[in-house]
């Protein structure tokens, strides 16, 4: 059977050797900073589209982007972090914001789609990983 070493570059591994029992208190943080990037992206898409390329005049209220938001970084059952960048639940007339966000995504009868989650997805993805890397560079440097 074939037998293979593969050796780690000594800076990477004092890094994760300094980062021990505190991961718990640097991912959140680092998804934290991701997250942020990604709702500033989608609020970005989403004012872009609301109200634009319509036949009648607008009626947007900007409550839609107003629920826009991070969740809390949790952990799951399975030990993996998550964030979520979503809208909060019910409207004050009783309308879901997922609801009218999905019928703007993709759209209706009647109604074209306006693509704005998948345009900010591709758009932040970059900045995204790079915001989330910098700030797990900084975390990790102040151990």
């Amino acid at each position: 059977m074939a037998k293979c070493t593969v050796q780690m570059p000594d800076d990477f591994l004092m890094k994760l050797s300094r980062l021990g029992n505190k991961t718990d208190e640097i991912v959140p943080k680092v998804l934290k900073a991701g997250a942020e990037i990604v709702e500033n992206e989608v609020k970005q898409e989403l004012t872009a589209v609301i109200g634009h390329g319509t036949k009648e005049e607008s009626r947007s209220t900007g409550e839609l982007v107003k629920a826009l938001g991070v969740s809390k970084p949790r952990q799951d059952f399975n030990g993996d972090f998550n964030v979520k960048v979503g809208f909060d639940e019910n409207r004050p007339d009783g309308k879901s914001n997922a609801m009218l966000a999905n019928i703007i995504e993709y759209g209706k009868h009647g109604q074209p789609p306006k693509p704005f989650l998948k345009k900010a997805k591709s758009k932040s993805k970059n900045a995204c990983v790079k915001a989330m890397i910098d700030m797990l560079n900084s975390e990790v440097d102040k151990i």
